[in-house]
């Protein structure tokens, strides 16, 4: 089964997420902070990451660095997701693989997490 990260502080678009992705194949864990990214990331051992860029404590720019410079885990698809005008910026200050901005178009998420998959597995 494919499986997602999502990191958000906003419970109710932690909620709307699962809710779709499960709906169409995805096994999702959901996290509202990062403070042990690398460790949630083992753990949950995603296909894909939704990151949010304004996540506590250490913020979505920091943790998908973290993320992307591990040398296990730095081939995992991050997808950057902030209401920020400067998202295109953000994501790429980031080391993120794709972005997607808030509020977001729920086909077009379904779409970004497949292409995000289609990254690392074709």
């Amino acid at each position: 089964m494919k499986k997602i990260l999502v990191c958000d502080d906003d419970k109710d678009i932690l909620e709307i997420i699962d809710f779709l992705l499960s709906e169409n194949g995805w096994e999702v864990v959901t996290t509202t902070h990062v403070d042990r990214i690398i460790e949630q990331v083992e753990e949950a051992k995603p296909c894909v990451i939704i990151m949010d860029n304004w996540i506590p404590s250490t913020g979505g720019i920091i943790a998908t660095q973290t993320i992307k410079s591990h040398p296990q885990h730095g081939n995992i698809p991050v997808i950057y997701s902030t209401a920020n005008n400067d998202i295109e910026s953000l994501a790429a200050r980031a080391g993120a693989d794709l972005f997607i901005s808030k509020p977001f178009n729920l086909d077009n998420l379904e779409q970004i997490v497949d292409n995000a998959y289609q990254l690392k597995y074709g």
